[in-house]
């Protein structure tokens, strides 16, 4: 009898357990959808003309596709030109940004020196700060470098990450004192130590850190219209928004410059998720 009991109970709790995975289940396939819809409406539009676009009732699929939307915007936009403006702005910006957010989460994690706790919570103070507020500060900085309208003036505000710190910090604390003194032990330096021990070791962090600042660099749009107002140092951001017109919008050929301007952030996250997985769970932010 108490056999049958138990066995009851246990039916009885794999139910409920999975009675609630399915629940779990459905409200992510629901989010899910929610969040494909619009990329779906996006690459089905992208192949539509401008008359099934403004039609009523709208058309969700596009009666006969049509890739004039592309022809339109590759010949509206200098696209080559303003994709290297945009490749090379963020390449400059990741390599940046990774190399000083590794040093100072290094040095917040790991070293000892006046007011580290103090500097550190000045660093997280800024990540309740909304970015706008800094624009002019360093439209001025870029003026006075004689700067503006050139590439660096691009990126080199965004080497400096106060949630990029945070995030290296965040991977140097989690890991084991044991190699850092082994290292020690064995004559290597502080730097030594960084580059060759404790560096290697966040190599998921610097993954998740490079795709979050490429995401950010690539769709930055408000501070190249500050800091190239003019020129042809003008990323594939700015070329896009040329294409809203005052009186109108072609919206295919909108959508078409978003869908190709999307596919090599597409390329980078599926290069590096595997990496960008294991960082994110690595800081303690997946919850």
């Amino acid at each position: 009898m108490t056999e049958l009991l138990t066995r009851s109970r246990r039916a009885t709790g794999r139910s409920a357990s999975s009675r609630g995975q399915w629940r779990i289940h459905l409200i992510l396939i629901v989010a899910v959808v929610i969040m494909i819809v619009p990329f779906v409406w996006q690459i089905l539009t992208s192949f539509k003309t401008s008359g099934e676009v403004s039609s009523l009732p709208p058309t969700l699929f596009p009666k006969t596709p049509s890739l004039a939307g592309f022809q339109t915007f590759f010949a509206s936009v200098p696209f080559w030109l303003q994709f290297s403006v945009s490749a090379m702005s963020l390449v400059l910006r990741v390599a940046g940004q990774v190399l000083v957010a590794a040093l100072a989460g290094y040095a917040f994690a790991r070293l000892t020196f006046p007011g580290r706790n103090i500097i550190f919570a000045l660093f997280l103070l800024m990540l309740m700060v909304p970015s706008q507020l800094f624009l002019l500060g360093q439209f001025d900085v870029m003026k006075g470098l004689g700067l503006l309208n050139t590439i660096p003036a691009l990126a080199i505000p965004g080497i400096f990450s106060a949630f990029g710190t945070f995030l290296m910090r965040q991977a140097f604390v989690t890991m084991p004192k044991e190699y850092e003194e082994a290292a020690r032990l064995d004559g290597a330096g502080t730097l030594r130590v960084f580059w060759s021990v404790m560096l290697p070791m966040a190599r998921p962090m610097l993954a998740a850190l490079a795709v979050l600042t490429s995401l950010y660099s690539w769709n930055d749009l408000l501070w190249p219209l500050i800091v190239t107002p003019a020129g042809d140092n003008r990323p594939l951001t700015v070329g896009l928004a040329s294409m809203q017109g005052q009186f109108g919008t072609n919206y295919p050929a909108l959508m078409a410059g978003a869908l190709v301007c999307t596919l090599p952030l597409v390329i980078v996250f599926i290069v590096l998720q595997r990496q960008f997985f294991a960082g994110i769970a690595s800081s303690g932010l997946k919850g």
